[in-house]
């Protein structure tokens, strides 16, 4: 019986990725130094994994941005508009990429960065590769062997993990009409065959291959497609050992597929699927050769494994197929979860209690490990020991009495249809909207937040430490708002926000303020590139203390007569970026959290906020991953979001902010959200997202995001007009709002103020374009 790992935290247990990475790109760290932040956080994973005993140690799971990047790298997938860079200036590999990932902007060269997206139903990002109808491929960085050739100096046995080729054509975008991106897969298939010949060559017995569109549903024709591949990757290298990994669900109807395929190990997400593993055993996979892998500890959540689950499913694959046919591994990679456990010393901000409910990636490998001395024959004393410990932290979670409230479920079970329903349509509540609010065709606003400068954080580092008192950092806190809605005033945009200085996430935030939620001090995971957060612990019922964002929004509205946005999180997108209970079902928790925003909202409008934004980015993120699954997600998710917004009048304008998502599939329930204005994201993708809004003759205001925030480029005018006009093309000029794609939190002042001038200037050469053309 052998363990392996999918994949492993690549940020650092300190964030030594992020520094290094934000400090490069300010010019204060040089290349080679990036070099070495990177080869000492990859040995350092390395080795804690070969010390705690796994048979396999993955390599090329690191990324200076992410794995799907890389791959376009890996086979010359670079869009034309970067060719400039590589032939003139000839750019180095990291700052290609860098480039690629967040635009570039300097040297009399202005180039957009390529699009991203959501990971599957993460809040993990990658950037999309591009593809064209003669699309070239070339063997352009090997990555992969340089890493495993570096394992291999250091003394680790290393197993290769790359993106599959036919996941990497699926999980791209055609760039122009006439094609389907899978019908490249002849072109790309021997750059695959080249690279995996050289590892092979080095030394490598096993790759990895992440296949994890087979949990998707998939057409004749894309299934043909991993039939394909893997035969030709068969054919051209006989010896090589594959290992095919899929996650995050079953294998569904692709199954057959799967289990036809000329691979050694067939990895099994038994977490996010357990039904899958009884699915395959009553196939005829007893009379082949092929290995099991079962993916029985979770690498997307933060709860400690239950032992006696796990070695359920193993023990009864082992009875089938015998102990060497069967390996032991994380569902998914690690790269979901944090790194440390360990390193949670605060017993104020993480209490033991909590604590022993809980196993981060390091703890999650011993678990691996653990589960395999268990399963096997000579088992010791010490395995059977943290089994023991085991089911007694299980016992003591399901009593504790920290994690049921049966006010909270009576609020619950007493929710009617009227709750979730406005008082009126919204071609009512525009009219009165519009008398109340007064607003110009076009109107500017932000999505929110605004650069978290140097100084800002400090300040909330200083009163955590009490460095600071209430008093001198509320002051602090009320002159740096005060700053922002002036500069607004004077910049001409028409509704504002009041920056959101006093807050450091935009979960975490709210769920240091709600009963149920837990925290820790070096939980962070990566989002996207550098940009790391810290998702709050879901671990019991959740309900609304006191109010939570009235003070701070009450007091940007006394400073301007212009309308002041509150700012809100929605329930779904609390639920996603949260580790999530798993011992209730997820609609209850997100309908709990629901109740505690609408009590928010009801306040808001009290204290006279008559515009309040409840974002709900990681709505389309929770979508299922298999269609049939999915009527039954949007059901909850939708009716959660109009719990929390229509406890208000009609003339209180309710918005929503959605970023980075595909809406076809979806768009009647966005609809049926029922928002009064949706702001997303459009820049990157040139307004193709809003096709799906124009098809659907969506009835609602649409706010198309006009620049990326998550670029350092700044956008001119002419650009963000011609953004605006191709809105115009497609959804009825009163629709419509301008504003950035995101919020600016982590943005710097100055490309900031350059950025928002423009787009108040592009608001207002469309108001005279439309004014001249009545």
């Amino acid at each position: 019986m052998q363990t392996h790992n999918l994949g492993y935290p690549r940020i650092g247990s300190q964030r030594e990725l992020k520094k290094a990475s934000e400090q490069y790109w300010a010019g204060k760290l040089t290349a080679q130094q990036l070099m070495q932040t990177g080869s000492q956080l990859r040995l350092q994973n390395w080795q804690l994994q070969q010390a705690a005993g796994i048979d396999l140690v993955p390599c090329n799971d690191f990324s200076f941005y992410d794995q799907v990047l890389d791959t376009s790298l890996m086979v010359g997938a670079i869009p034309t508009r970067y060719h400039d860079l590589m032939e003139e200036k000839q750019l180095p590999y990291i700052d290609l990429l860098f480039a690629m990932a967040r635009g570039y902007q300097q040297d009399g060269h202005d180039i957009t960065a390529m699009e991203m997206t959501k990971w599957f139903d993460t809040n993990y990002h990658y950037i999309v590769p591009e593809f064209t109808a003669n699309q070239q491929f070339t063997a352009f960085n090997n990555k992969a062997l340089n890493e495993f050739n570096e394992a291999k100096r250091q003394g680790i046995n290393a197993k290769p993990v790359l993106l599959g080729p036919v996941s990497y054509l699926l999980l791209g975008k055609e760039k122009e009409e006439g094609f389907h991106r899978v019908h490249l897969l002849q072109k790309l298939l021997p750059v695959y065959i080249t690279i995996l010949q050289q590892l092979e060559e080095a030394g490598a017995y096993y790759v990895q291959l992440d296949e994890p569109c087979l949990s998707l549903n998939l057409s004749a024709e894309e299934r043909q497609a991993f039939v394909t591949a893997y035969q030709e990757i068969k054919r051209k290298l006989p010896q090589l050992k594959i290992i095919l990994a899929s996650y995050f669900e079953c294998y569904g109807d692709n199954l057959s597929t799967a289990l036809s395929l000329p691979i050694q190990v067939l990895h099994l997400d038994l977490v996010r699927c357990p039904a899958q593993l009884d699915d395959i055993l009553a196939t005829d996979i007893t009379r082949t050769r092929t290995i099991l892998s079962l993916g029985v500890v979770d690498g997307r959540n933060i709860w400690k494994n239950n032992f006696e689950n796990s070695l359920a499913h193993i023990h009864k694959a082992v009875a089938q197929i015998g102990e060497e046919r069967v390996w032991i591994a994380p569902s998914c990679s690690l790269l979901h979860v944090p790194c440390d456990l360990d390193l949670e010393a605060n017993e104020q901000v993480l209490t033991p209690e909590i604590k022993q409910w809980l196993a981060f990636a390091k703890q999650k490998i011993e678990e691996v490990i653990t589960l395999k001395q268990l399963a096997c024959s000579e088992n010791s004393e010490a395995a059977n020991n943290r089994l023991q410990e085991n089911k007694q932290a299980h016992h003591l979670r399901e009593i504790s009495p920290l994690i049921h409230h049966p006010a909270v479920k009576k609020r619950v079970a007493a929710i009617t249809d009227q709750d979730a329903a406005r008082q009126h349509t919204f071609a009512i509540r525009k009219t009165k909207q519009q008398e109340a609010l007064q607003l110009p065709l076009f109107p500017t606003t932000t999505i929110g937040s605004f650069p978290q400068t140097a100084e800002v954080r400090s300040w909330r580092a200083k009163w955590k430490k009490g460095a600071l008192t209430q008093e001198q950092y509320d002051a602090l806190i009320a002159q740096e708002t005060e700053s922002s809605i002036r500069w607004q005033e004077e910049t001409g945009i028409d509704v504002l926000v009041h920056g959101e200085f006093e807050r450091n996430d935009m979960v975490e935030y709210f769920g240091e303020q709600l009963n149920g939620f837990a925290f820790s001090q070096h939980g962070w995971v990566q989002s996207y590139g550098s940009r790391c957060v810290k998702p709050p612990v879901i671990y019991g019922d959740v309900s609304r203390v006191a109010p939570m964002t009235v003070r701070w929004t009450a007091f940007a509205q006394s400073l301007t007569k212009m309308p002041v946005k509150g700012m809100l999180t929605g329930p779904v997108t609390i639920l996603q970026w949260s580790f999530v209970r798993n011992d209730q079902p997820r609609r209850e928790t997100c309908t709990q959290i629901a109740l505690a925003i609408r009590d928010e909202v009801a306040d808001l409008e009290k204290a006279g906020i008559r515009i309040i934004q409840i974002d709900e980015p990681a709505i389309r993120e929770g979508l299922p991953l298999r269609k049939e699954n999915w009527e039954n997600y949007l059901h909850w998710a939708v009716k959660a979001f109009r719990i929390s917004a229509s406890g208000v009048g009609d003339a209180t304008q309710i918005h929503t902010h959605m970023c980075y998502s595909e809406f076809n599939d979806i768009i009647e329930h966005i609809a049926a959200m029922d928002a009064d204005v949706i702001t997303i994201e459009c820049s990157r993708s040139q307004m193709e997202l809003l096709d799906a809004f124009a098809e659907f003759k969506y009835p609602n205001d649409i706010g198309p995001g006009v620049y990326d925030i998550h670029s350092p480029r700044v956008p001119s005018r002419d650009e963000m007009v011609q953004l605006m006009e191709k809105a115009r093309a497609v959804v009825p000029t009163r629709q419509l709002w301008v504003n950035p794609d995101c919020g600016l939190k982590t943005r710097g002042w100055p490309e900031t103020r350059a950025a928002l001038k423009e787009m108040v200037a592009a608001a207002r050469e469309l108001r005279a374009v439309v004014v001249a053309n009545s």
